[in-house]
This record gives C-alpha cells, structure tokens and sequence, in this order.
C-alpha cells in the first residue's frame, strides 16, 4: 500500500528491547501548556521496559556519559537571570487574547492547529472557558455523545502509548519554578530514553520562535530514532485517532501537518540556537520565573537519577540548554499516522516533507488573530461542513439550520490527535 499517499495499511506494532535500567521521567497530566495550579500533583515517571532498542547504548550509559560531558551550572551568571531579580516587566496588551489566555504560558502548537481548523471556534471555546471560569457554567453546546466519546477514546490512546513506554508515580510540585523544572527534567530524559531505546513518546517541548518572538509550548506524540544508520535526525511522528475506518479528509490532514511541522519548528530553533544565543533571560522574564530558586528535595532527588546536580531551577534549565546542544535537527521528513480507535489498526501513514516557508506563514496568521491585528475569521464554504461538528454552531452568525448535511456528528468523520 501507499503510504505516502495516505491509504490504508496493516497494524503497525513495537517490538520491546531489553533495556533494564530506568531513569527518572517527569511527565505533568495536562496536555502542552506548560503550567497548570502551583502545587497541583504531577505524575513522576520513569521509562518500562524500553521499545526498538536498536542502538548498543543502554540508559545507565547516557546518564553517565550527560554526568561527565554536560557542564553542571551551579548558580546562574547575573546576567541570566533576566528582569525577575531587578524590576517586574510592563504589562503587555491585556486585551489580546494571547495575553488574556497564555500569558506565562506560551501559545501551544494546539492552539495553533485549532486555530487553523476554524479561528471562531478558537474564538468561541477561550470566550466560553474565561466565562465558564466566572460564571461556573458552560454555554449550551452540540457535539453530542458519540463526539465527546471518540475525544475521550483519542485521550486514552494516547496514555496506552505513553504507558508502554513510561511508568508513572506521582510528585508534588511547591512552586512554578518547581513546575518549569519538572517540563524541562522530562524533555531531557525523553532525549536520553531516545539515544538509548531509539524511541521516546509525550515529549514537551518549549521553544522560543525567535521569528515571531514569542515562547510556543508542545507536547510530541512520538520521536523516533532512523533505522539507516547514516541517517542521525530524529523523525517526529503524530498518532491522531479515528471513530470510523475511514482515511481522513483533506482538511483534517492539512491541519496534522501543521501539527506536525510546527513540532519541528520549535525543535530545529532549539538545535539552532542552543549554542549561541539561548534564550535563558527571555526565559525568566516572560513566565516570571527566579532562576535561583531552590527545587523541591523531590526534584533534586530525579535530578540526580537522571545523571546531573541541580540544586536551583538555573542549574536544570542550564541542563536543557546543554541537551539540546547534543541535538541534531529534526528528519526533513515528518510521519502523520491516523488510526481506527476500535482496534488500532494504522489506516493510512502519511510522510510530509517539510515546509518551513508554509508553516511559519501559518504561525504568522495565527498570530495576527492571537495579537488581536485582525478580527477572527469563518471557515471558507467548501469547509463549511465543520460547522456541523461544532458545538458553538448555534452561536456563529455562519450557522443555518437549513442545511441539514452540515450538521452531521462530529464522530462520523472525526480525527482526535
């Protein structure tokens, strides 16, 4: 079969190594943004028996190998340490809905996904959970069951694959610095886990956009490790799930894509600038962070499992800098899979070539929306069959009742990534 080409194939299947040595990773319960409530319980984890061991080095060895080869930073130099130590920042634009709704968050690939998908759907779900937040209800809304079904079947999916790889206990954190460290603690040991095993799931990854200067946040379905050993860029890979068996529309697809290529994005601006100009100030600053501030014994204790020393929150985003120094590129060539929820089963496997140029043009749109230069605009008429599987349809001025075809259930034709 055509997989470039996105038809259907056979059930794709992992073959376990022998890795027998587990390093600590962190992994939070929410999705890409990278805070939630301080003090919030988090799920501590470390990897299970490891997947596609194709490379002779085991965990133990990357750990030891990050212990003598990675420089352990102690207290950060002053300059840093960004603004956080000498004076707060002016507030940005409270108007916007990037400051309204990611401020010290960062914008996640996410929202930039759904904001291609239908920018007043974007529109209408941050509206509807700032008033949900004041209120304490949510606006009557469609979708039906089987759509908040085929989410949840998409959601638990996603932690059956994260689980074959990661196993999980949790860890309170005290503090946002706490929190910053735990994100950062879990990239670095995916990256081990992916050196070692060949393969890594559930990666966050926080990246500045220096073309946009702004901080995006993400979270990687998988990482995979080439088989050709010439070939050293790793290949990122999204898993998205389907109710039907049935191949994804063009639409749905596009917006993979865009997923996809965004995630390589953030990846190669790490890699780029990992050497020089590392962001750490604009780090700091931006979500409000001391650089000095001590972690919780908990996270010096997954520090030191992990291979390195970090006493302060300095000391762990120092690490960062450094494991993205050992970092390639992302592979130019990117995997969309989509597969049948009731049995798995791989219904196409899509390979994208990179355009660099199509996604920071979509990143740049996204923006003009998120920084309030343009007003939201509607889904063009050949995609308006979205609207029947948006549950603001009776709010948007776009919707008719007349025209039953578009409001079919979501489920019937439904990608959940």
């Amino acid at each position: 079969m055509d997989k470039q080409n996105c038809s259907p194939t056979t059930n794709h299947k992992l073959a376990h190594s022998k890795s027998s040595k587990k390093i600590p990773i962190v992994i939070l319960s929410d999705e890409e943004n990278f805070y939630t409530e301080a003090s919030a319980p988090s799920k501590h984890t470390t990897p299970s028996a490891s997947k596609l061991n194709r490379n002779a080095k085991s965990i133990d060895s990357v750990s030891v190998k990050a212990k003598r080869n990675m420089s352990m930073c102690s207290e950060p130099d002053i300059e840093d340490c960004g603004d956080f130590l000498r004076k707060k920042k002016p507030k940005a634009d409270n108007n916007t809905l990037l400051h309204r709704f990611r401020s010290k968050r960062g914008l996640s690939v996410t929202d930039v996904s759904k904001t291609e998908w239908c920018e007043r759907q974007m529109e209408f779900s941050l509206l509807n959970e700032e008033w949900k937040n004041n209120e304490g209800k949510p606006v009557a809304s469609g979708g039906g069951r089987r759509n908040n079904e085929a989410m949840k079947a998409g959601r638990n999916r996603h932690v059956e694959l994260e689980r074959e790889v990661h196993t999980t206990v949790e860890l309170k954190v005290k503090s946002l610095e706490d929190e910053m460290a735990m994100k950062l603690l879990n990239f670095i040991n995916g990256v081990n886990q992916l050196y070692s095993d060949g393969l890594t799931r559930e990666l966050p990854i926080l990246s500045f956009a220096f073309a946009e200067g702004i901080w995006m946040v993400g979270k990687i379905d998988e990482v995979q490790m080439p088989r050709a050993k010439k070939d050293r860029n790793p290949i990122l890979v999204e898993t998205k799930t389907r109710f039907q068996d049935t191949v994804p529309s063009e639409a749905q697809r596009r917006n993979g894509r865009i997923q996809l290529m965004c995630y390589k994005y953030l990846w190669d601006n790490l890699v780029a600038h990992a050497h020089h100009d590392f962001p750490c100030k604009d780090l700091y600053d931006y979500f409000e962070l001391n650089p000095r501030a001590t972690l919780s014994k908990d996270l010096q204790t997954a520090c030191d499992e992990s291979g390195f020393t970090a006493l302060i929150l300095g000391d762990v985003v120092r690490h960062y800098q450094n494991t993205c120094k050992m970092l390639p590129p992302s592979n130019h060539m990117l995997v969309l899979r989509y597969e049948f929820q009731r049995d798995h089963s791989v219904l196409c496997e899509e390979k994208i070539a990179y355009d660099e140029g199509w996604v920071k043009s979509e990143i740049e749109s996204c923006l003009e929306l998120w920084l309030g230069q343009r007003e939201a605009s509607y889904v063009t008429e050949d995609e308006q069959w979205k609207c029947g599987h948006c549950k603001f349809f009776s709010d948007c001025e776009i919707y008719t009742d007349t025209n039953s075809e578009s409001t079919e259930s979501l489920a019937s034709d439904s990608s959940i990534g």
